[in-house]
């Protein structure tokens, strides 16, 4: 079968998961990275057998199809537009961009070019998250009218080396985790008609916790806390509340509430966990969880497939079929938290201009097919 070559653009920490989780799949090959800074290059290429280059270098390089770009946010929208004009798919990490006119001028671009983009999320390819997906799609959830979604901690400044980015414009807890949890929202029950939001940001500033910058002080620049309604496509109204301001809190992640059953739907920042079902008049029970390789534990007490997207749409365009992470779903999802954010701050509701398909469901046969022998 042929393999795609990859090449990434960002040595951050993320990029580590991305090189350890790579050789798992089929399709794909990493190759080479690349990174502003040629040290953290080099020291990613150094620890996992790969090249280092210069990011023209890796552009210009004939054995690399894909680029994955890990860069910051707001970066994602130039370096994305780079790899299209050197005649390369990308495949994003989320967001994707930050505004619904650079996902236009992104997807302008690799039409004009015949290219494919994708962007993670991918988690929603998970087990759990598939299984839900097919108790909603079977009809033993029935009609999905409801439901919540709950992100909410103290922020990262305790543990991140380099929290700025965070605070400012262009992340925020609906930007930075949200895409988790509207992706999969959109996955399990469709697109969204309509938001509307409070928000707030109670500190001005935060002091970062973690070596080496401990006890630097950072601006925050954007809200840390929003509670938003979300009105589906389907008549679904949900709530998802996101909050870096909070110590604890007794919330499940995130709950759908439906004609024929009331379904607990585990975190959707990870591939795994527990789904609960509550049918009509009967009890609680945990669901049998079903033989899905993205279920299965392969890192400490999760299951870590992250890469899983970008062999999705590796095989996809082997395969000449649409991929799941795609530019659609992960453009929609952009337009929803800036309804959010934007709400927030009008008080107004504010209508989605852009829709989606949901992406194909992900049997546990694909999934195992996807997979190295």
């Amino acid at each position: 079968m042929t393999t795609l070559g990859v090449g990434i653009i960002g040595c951050g920490n993320i990029s580590a998961a991305y090189l350890r989780l790579a050789p798992m799949f089929r399709g794909i090959e990493v190759r080479a990275v690349a990174d502003m800074n040629m040290d953290a290059a080099r020291a990613r290429a150094d620890e996992f057998g790969v090249r280092a280059h210069t990011v023209d270098d890796l552009l210009g390089s004939d054995d690399i199809d894909i680029v994955v770009n890990l860069t910051i946010p707001s970066a994602h929208v130039e370096v994305s537009s780079k790899v299209l004009a050197a005649g390369k798919h990308v495949y994003s990490e989320k967001p994707f961009v930050l505004t619904l006119e650079e996902g236009a001028e992104i997807k302008k671009l690799a039409d004009d070019r015949n290219l494919r983009v994708g962007s993670a999320p991918d988690t929603f390819l998970g087990a759990a998250h598939q299984q839900a997906r097919k108790l909603v799609d079977d009809g033993t959830v029935g009609q999905v009218t409801s439901g919540t979604a709950f992100v909410m901690n103290h922020g990262l400044e305790d543990w991140h080396p380099n929290p700025d980015f965070f605070f400012l414009p262009g992340a925020g807890p609906v930007l930075d985790i949200g895409p988790y949890y509207v992706t999969n929202l959109v996955q399990l029950i469709g697109p969204v008609r309509r938001v509307a939001a409070l928000s707030s940001t109670p500190q001005k500033t935060r002091t970062i916790l973690s070596e080496p910058r401990k006890g630097e002080k950072i601006p925050v620049e954007t809200p840390t806390t929003i509670h938003a309604l979300l009105e589906f496509e389907n008549g679904a109204v949900i709530t998802m509340c996101t909050s870096w301001d909070v110590w604890g809190h007794g919330h499940k992640p995130m709950e759908l509430y439906g004609s024929n059953a009331s379904l607990d739907v585990p975190d959707p920042n990870f591939f795994g966990g527990d789904l609960v079902l509550t049918p009509a008049n009967g009890e609680a029970e945990v669901v049998t969880p079903w033989d899905h390789p993205f279920g299965i534990v392969n890192d400490e007490e999760h299951a870590n497939y992250r890469t899983a997207g970008l062999a999705d749409m590796a095989l996809a365009i082997l395969e000449d079929r649409p991929h799941r992470c795609s530019l659609e779903l992960a453009l929609h999802a952009v337009e929803v938290m800036n309804g959010i954010l934007a709400s927030g701050e009008s008080g107004e509701f504010v209508a989605m201009t852009t829709s989606c398909e949901r992406p194909d469901p992900l049997t546990p046969e694909t999934a195992t097919a996807m997979l190295q022998s």
